[in-house]
């Protein structure tokens, strides 16, 4: 039968008393809302909340964490290159190459963790201090359970090299004997410092015995009386028989050898060698692996996992990776004796050496703060082959699963849901739909945000969004429109190909020119291209910006042709014709005959339309010119200038019929 998980965790909101008041929550991407409401079901007239706060239950408040962000920015890079590298890895070199990358993930966490215990430190108020604390205790923890995985399920190390491993995993957790070793081996006389002893002790229950022997020589040099014993232990520290990386001696070598030296060590306690030291009588009582004197130093140890290496140090060397997990838990229960439950990174541990990967997950799911630790492992045992077996029962795999929760927690966050994407495209079960309703709910708050959300779609030909991006363009774009930023107005209407509101803005552009005599963002007229096409008004102000272009260049001649099609074509809004006609007094009044007759008599019978007050196509009346005299001014020029043009065309037309 499965087993039922306990009980969620009751997060508490300050102020707030529901056994009193009425609640109402509303969920977010990431979070949920929760306020109190002014319903009063006793039906008493006061409808005032005592708590008029709104409050904000995030699902991962870790993504908030400035110092974590490196955390989730370093790994992304990590776990991309994981899914690239695949396909490329193959027999030992795969099993180097996954080594290498859970190295790589803990070396972020390391560094985060240093961060982290700076920020500690360098707090100013104690509640600040005690956050970033407690946040050092977690991720230390992470990387302790992540070491221990990568030495059981990753490296696989067999019976010898696994005790190395396990010794390696043991000091790069207890590291504050490097800080009392400088502190020991700095001072005047040091055999007489008030720590030596307890350093000396911490460095035999580590297994570091060369820098044990290395003090005893201070204490053999300061003390003649105690220096025949110092050597005699140095010696026996010497030569302990340990399976070097290096070494070729078999398992079965090693055991003899061991045997051998574990005799000799018995023997001098029996003789009674160092009975006249009390201290160097108890390493070498640790160094045979008597229990109780192990336990004796508890206080030093700090922890049972650090006991069982030590016990297996020294008792069983050549220990196989499954007989660990009975020593682990001889271990756990003789160095709680009783005393205390286990807490539940004890678990944690004791489901690793019990090479139950599975618990590891599910108890790792439940202590820790947040999915990015089971999302990375998980991912990254999967690769191992590990995980194949375990599939869920609502149609994805655990792998899958965490990783979608991990990037569901990443969307949550203002500018980390970009992570996210990567996450769920590497998901190929749930990851597609999954992106697709994240997509749909990500706040655009900026153009920026926008277009980024666009490209993701468009990469990933995400039809399903199309609605949802013409949506964000046409917002956008009215967001521009009000902040009169037409290029950026313009540029988004054409991306949500809405022909109205590009028309609309193209009206926009040509009232500026009007009211202003030039055009704003030229470089986007001018590279409009096919987009044009989107609406008549559109296409009508890219070719009346070529007409400028052609005209700074001096092509008069195409320039006219041109002015003269987006009038008869009835492309150009007729409230524009003037302005149009206007344009064409410089090219009237060149030396050379610009427009032909047959164009000239074109530009009169429009220039008569529009002074008529004629309807175009449909269109309604313009009001009348004649009534100001500023345009009756400008119209009485243009006649004048077209009936000069027409006789100078007349001729030139007639003189090269006759020659």
């Amino acid at each position: 039968m499965e087993e039922l998980d306990g009980e969620p965790i009751v997060t508490l909101i300050p102020g707030v008393n529901s056994k009193k008041m009425q609640m109402c929550f509303d969920w977010g991407p990431g979070e949920m809302l929760v306020c109190e409401t002014s319903f009063n079901k006793k039906g008493k007239s006061e409808t005032v909340p005592s708590c008029p706060f709104i409050y904000i239950v995030r699902k991962d408040v870790d993504v908030y964490s400035h110092i974590l962000r490196k955390l989730f920015n370093e790994s992304h890079g990590i776990f991309v290159g994981l899914q690239r590298i695949e396909e490329e890895l193959t027999g030992k070199s795969r099993k180097a190459q996954l080594v290498r990358v859970s190295k790589n993930y803990r070396s972020v966490i390391r560094a985060c963790m240093e961060e982290m215990h700076q920020a500690a430190i360098a707090a100013k108020d104690p509640d600040s201090s005690r956050q970033f604390s407690s946040q050092v205790s977690i991720l230390s923890a992470m990387e302790l359970i992540w070491n221990l995985c990568e030495i059981l399920f990753i490296e696989v190390a067999p019976a010898g090299p696994l005790l190395l491993l396990l010794l390696d995993w043991v000091r790069l957790h207890v590291c504050e004997v490097d800080s009392m070793l400088a502190d020991v081996l700095g001072s005047e006389n040091p055999s007489k410092h008030e720590s030596f002893w307890k350093l000396v002790t911490i460095l035999v229950l580590q297994g570091r015995l060369d820098e044990a022997r290395q003090m005893l020589s201070k204490e053999a040099d300061a003390s003649p009386t105690s220096a025949g014993m110092c050597r005699v232990l140095g010696d026996l520290m010497r030569t302990m028989p340990v399976l070097s990386p290096g070494n070729t001696q078999t398992l079965t070598e090693l055991e003899l050898k061991w045997q051998h030296w574990h005799e000799e060590c018995e023997r001098h306690l029996q003789d009674g060698t160092f009975v006249s030291s009390p201290h160097l009588e108890s390493l070498c009582k640790i160094m045979l692996g008597d229990e109780a004197a192990l336990l004796e130093q508890k206080e030093l140890l700090s922890n049972w996992y650090h006991f069982l290496v030590t016990r297996l140090l020294y008792s069983h060397p050549t220990v196989k990776p499954i007989d660990l997990h009975f020593y682990a838990q001889s271990s756990l229960d003789l160095f709680l004796g009783g005393e205390s439950n286990p807490e539940p990174l004890d678990n944690i541990l004791m489901a690793a050496f019990e090479f139950d990967i599975h618990q590891v997950i599910k108890e790792c799911s439940i202590a820790l703060s947040n999915w990015w630790f089971v999302a990375h492992l998980t991912d990254l045992l999967d690769h191992c082959k590990l995980l194949q077996s375990h599939n869920l029962y609502f149609g994805s795999n655990m792998r899958e699963f965490l990783l979608l929760e991990y990037a569901s927690g990443l969307f949550s966050h203002h500018s980390l849901w970009q992570l996210g994407v990567d996450y769920f495209d590497y998901c190929p079960e749930l990851g597609r739909v999954s992106l697709e309703l994240h997509i749909e709910r990500i706040p655009l708050s900026t153009e920026q945000k926008a277009l980024k959300v666009l490209r993701i779609c468009e990469q990933r030909q995400m039809t399903e969004q199309a609605c949802k991006v013409r949506s964000i363009c046409k917002i956008l774009a009215m967001k521009a429109v009000r902040n009169n930023r037409l290029g950026s107005a313009l540029s988004w209407s054409i991306r949500a190909k809405d022909a109205a509101f590009a028309t609309l803005v193209s009206d926009r552009f040509l009232r500026d020119y009007c009211e202003r005599g030039c055009f704003s963002d030229l470089d986007l007229i001018d590279n409009l291209g096919p987009a044009m096409m989107l609406s008549d008004r559109l296409t009508f102000l890219g070719k009346y910006r070529e007409f400028h272009r052609l005209y700074g260049d001096k092509r008069f001649v195409d320039a006219a042709s041109l002015l003269l099609s987006l009038m008869t074509s009835q492309i150009a809004p007729r409230s524009f014709w003037m302005t149009l006609l206007t344009d064409a007094l410089p090219l009237l009044e060149q030396k050379q005959v610009i427009f032909s007759a047959e164009q000239t008599y074109e530009l009169l019978r429009c220039l008569e339309d529009l002074t008529s007050g004629r309807p175009v196509h449909g269109e309604p009346d313009v009001q009348q010119l004649q009534d100001d005299d500023i345009e009756t001014t400008k119209v009485e020029m243009l006649r004048l200038s077209l009936a000069r043009n027409l006789a100078r065309a007349i001729i030139k037309e007639g003189s090269l019929e006759g020659s």
